[in-house]
Parts: structure tokens; sequence; C-alpha cells
């Protein structure tokens, strides 16, 4: 599981930003393989501690392998990083010193054609980063009106072809239901015109993300993940979050910016821009092309001052 498939994104710029003079316990919310979890215990030393948090059983049991040399030093839960607060909270190591989110699917999903989030491998359309979860990316498509597919289609894939796309989805599945990642790769081929198709990424590229998103929840979960993650975080701590797509970054770029301003602020944001890979890195890892660091860190609590009881003397 070293192989070239999981080196983490921006390591090093991640593990900057996180692990400071005194970190103790960091949160890796997006756990995956383990990749920057593992960076960023040797970077802690012996007393550093590490909750990680994922969906996805298969990402547990990597992890638990891949860091099994720091023993006791290591929590890992299955679960929704939707819950980070309440995770965190139920681990008794509160508040931490850092929380990480590396978003979007992990490279070891598109690795395992079986999992269905790839249009470039044949396999059942499942895209469920829980396999216990009830639906899957074929019951989107085989069941969702055409208004919805259009919204979810533009909305979360941003293409211009959301409309023409579910339309063609809704009149194929009339014929046959749409069951694998090729099935549909079919119906979006047919549906976006051939002068589209001659440049640019893959025709499909964008409906599978859209559908992934919709699957996963994954933007409910971030928004609701990101004012927890900061509630969690002891004074000076630090929140970062790599993204993929601009989704992911407006969301995160904005909820930071709403939680450093105000009356009594309760961040400072470290970015005023978002740090990109290196050309070197990007050569490396051609996954890391579109990531986008962002990080923040927790102020003090505004102190509140305590009033007389009431009819008490001033």
């Amino acid at each position: 599981m070293n192989g070239p498939a999981h080196v983490p994104v921006l390591a090093h710029e991640v593990t900057a930003l996180l692990v400071q003079k005194g970190s103790r316990t960091i949160v890796d919310a997006t756990l995956g393989a383990a990749g920057h979890a593992e960076t960023l215990l040797e970077a802690m030393g012996e007393h550093g501690k590490l909750l990680g948090i994922d969906r996805d059983p298969d990402a547990i049991a990597t992890a638990q392998e891949r860091l099994k040399r720091f023993g006791s030093n290591v929590k890992l839960v299955q679960g929704n990083f939707a819950d980070v607060e309440e995770i965190v909270g139920a681990s008794g190591w509160g508040p931490v010193d850092g929380v990480l989110f590396d978003l979007g699917v992990s490279s070891m999903h598109f690795d395992r054609p079986e999992r269905g989030f790839s249009y470039q491998n044949n396999a059942p359309l499942d895209m469920r980063m829980d396999p216990a979860q009830p639906v899957t990316a074929a019951d989107v498509v085989n069941t969702y009106d055409e208004r919805d597919l259009t919204r979810i289609i533009r909305e979360y894939g941003e293409e211009r072809w959301a409309a023409r796309i579910a339309k063609f989805i809704v009149a194929s599945r009339k014929k046959r239901r749409i069951q694998t990642t090729y099935d549909l790769v079919e119906v979006i081929r047919a549906a976006v015109p051939a002068a589209a198709r001659r440049g640019g990424p893959h025709p499909a590229r964008r409906t599978f993300q859209a559908l992934r998103i919709e699957v996963n929840g994954e933007l409910e979960a971030l928004e609701a993940s990101l004012p927890q993650a900061v509630a969690s975080l002891a004074e000076g701590g630090r929140v970062a979050a790599i993204s993929y797509h601009s989704l992911e970054d407006r969301r995160v770029k904005r909820t930071f910016a709403s939680l450093a301003t105000g009356e009594a602020p309760r961040l400072r944001v470290l970015t005023r821009k978002p740090i990109r890979p290196s050309e070197d890195e990007i050569a490396r890892n051609p996954r890391a092309s579109a990531a986008k660091l962002r990080a923040a860190e927790r102020l003090a609590a505004p102190h509140t001052p305590t009033l007389p009881p009431s009819g008490s003397a001033a």
C-alpha cells in the first residue's frame, strides 16, 4: 500500500502547518490509505497521537496495517467526518492540536475497480465510500427523476451538458437498467455532442464526480464537519483541508472566512491564497495536480465578563 498511487498529497506542507512545537494529538478525518497519518505521526515523534476516521472499512484495515508500529498512539474509527466532534469527544483525546481533511475520493477507491468509482474500468455502478450505505450510484441513475438528475449533474459536476445527459439517462433506463460504469459511460458518450467530446477531459468525468458526491453526501458532510473540527481544537490548534475541485474549495474558504470574522472570531486564516503542489510533486504524483490546501488556527475563546446577580449592588 506504499506505492505511488498512495503517496500523500502536499505531505510536507501539511506537516509544516499541523505539527507545531508541542503538538501531541492530530485528527486525520479522511484516513484513506494512511499516508498523511503516517507522515504526521513520524513528525510528532514518540509522544504524538493520531485519531483516524474513515467511512470505509477497507481503509481502516489498510491503516491498521500501515500504522501498527505506532501501537496505542493510534486510534482508528470507522465513521463519517460529519460527526468529527462527537468522535473526538468519545476518544477522550480532545481538545486536539490539529485536524486534517484530505477531501474527495481516496486513490485506493480508484485503484479498486470493483468499487465502481472510475469510468475507466467496467464494474458495478456503486460509488459508496461505506459499503453499508443503502443507496448506490446505480440507484440514483435508475430512480431519480430527470429534474433531480439534471440538478445533481449541473451543480455537483459543473457539467454544461447536464440536462442532455439526464434526458439520455432517463430514456436509456426505460429500455434496461443502467447497471455498470460502462453502461453509464455509453449513455454519456451518446448524450455529449461529438465536438464537445473531442477536446478536454473524458466526457464522463464530471457526471461521475457528481454522482459520487450525491451518493456519499460529501458536500453536506463537509459543511457540517468544518465548524465541528474548529470546536474540537485546543487554543492555537490548526485545521487544514486539501480540496480537489471548486465545490469543496469554495466551502472551505467560505467557512474559514466566516469563522475568522465578526465580533468574536474563532479562527485566524493562515493561507491567504491556497497552497498548490510544486511541479516536481505533480510530476511524481499526477493526482496531486488539482489540489489546494487551506489552513486556519484556533484563536483563544473571547472572555465573557461575569455579571453580578440581578438585584445585587454594583
